[in-house]
């Protein structure tokens, strides 16, 4: 087996709108109106809805039962003594065709206490398409406040609350577990994350989800609301969170290193990339990776096994990554 070049793998009917971006990006055929995410070499289910998100391989094996027969093949002898058969990774291309509510997910030891998750969501946002973001806290809010603003669906309020940021093509966001967020309407990214769809919805107007019901993942908003949190975010956190066209090599802050890798290469000739599992994003230009054509908007996933890989052509390549064994905290 050689490189895997996936397809859209976009879940129906979500609750907020967009996706044309995501067929435009990939050269596929105009997707529906709520289908902004594409999930990438995905071993992880929508919340709640068994087997959908699940990345199906080209020879019609489910990927976790895949790597569940071979987890060193695939991840590695090192990946699979420091994590298990776990890839440690989603990758998704969204698009937010609306704003995004304002939300927030829970850390790990949240997500095992009171959900019996492997993990929590922290998430990284690579921009394809620039706009709007919104990240943590701009001061300190105490619980009641923000549990009112809930109550009330305040959405201006809540939105208000938030550190807006001008993302362009090429910057970079890491968004912590807890640190609530929201994403503006038109603002497309490539999103790196803990394999997990673990969502706190702070807000639900216009939005087609029953929030009362389904917006705290079914443990009440007085408890699901304990993790998130309620201190503001400084400046000189916020300029740590948020990077400004980080250049090639990674990408990411260091705090991002328990919980993924993401590797921008610009390809001018030729080049090898080192080995081990990762999934790969051809942003521009025309390439060529393990001898697998990848044009703009392909993407593919490497197995471990493949080893190094040749890459060629001329253009932008994202890589992304499990976090690195040697590293685990």
């Amino acid at each position: 087996m050689d490189l895997i070049v996936l397809p859209s793998n976009r879940p129906a009917n979500r609750f907020y709108q967009g996706g044309r971006q995501i067929t435009d990006f990939r050269g596929e055929p105009p997707a529906a109106s709520h289908e902004p995410e594409d999930w990438i070499a995905s071993t992880t289910s929508v919340f709640a809805q068994p087997d959908v998100g699940i990345t199906v391989l080209p020879n019609g094996v489910p990927m976790p039962a895949a790597i569940e027969r071979d987890p060193q093949g695939w991840l590695g002898p090192e990946h699979v003594a420091a994590f298990g058969a776990d890839t440690r990774l989603l990758v998704k291309l969204l698009d937010a065709g609306q704003r995004l509510p304002v939300h927030a997910h829970p850390d790990g030891d949240f997500a095992a206490t009171h959900l019996g998750h492997a993990h929590g969501k922290a998430e990284a946002w690579y921009i394809l398409r620039g706009g709007t973001v919104h990240l943590g806290l701009r001061r300190d809010v105490e619980g009641s406040e923000l549990r009112d603003l809930v109550e009330r669906q305040d959405s201006e309020s809540l939105l208000s609350l938030l550190n807006p940021i001008d993302v362009a093509p090429g910057d970079v966001v890491f968004v912590p577990p807890g640190q609530l967020h929201a994403i503006d309407q038109g603002v497309f990214l490539l999103e790196v994350q803990e394999p997990e769809d673990l969502s706190i919805l702070l807000e639900w107007r216009d939005f087609e989800i029953d929030g009362p019901a389904e917006g705290h993942l079914g443990l009440g908003f007085d408890l699901a609301l304990k993790a998130v949190t309620h201190r503001h975010l400084d400046r000189e956190e916020l300029d740590k969170l948020a990077i400004r066209g980080p250049g090639e090599g990674s990408v990411l802050p260091r705090v991002a290193d328990p919980y993924f890798r993401v590797e921008r290469i610009l390809v001018d000739g030729w080049q090898e990339i080192a080995p081990g599992f990762a999934v790969l994003v051809a942003v521009q230009g025309d390439l060529v990776a393990a001898g697998e054509a990848m044009p703009a908007g392909r993407t593919a996933m490497a197995p471990h096994f493949i080893g190094p890989i040749a890459v060629s052509g001329h253009g932008e390549l994202v890589v992304c990554r499990p976090p690195s064994p040697e590293g685990r905290v």
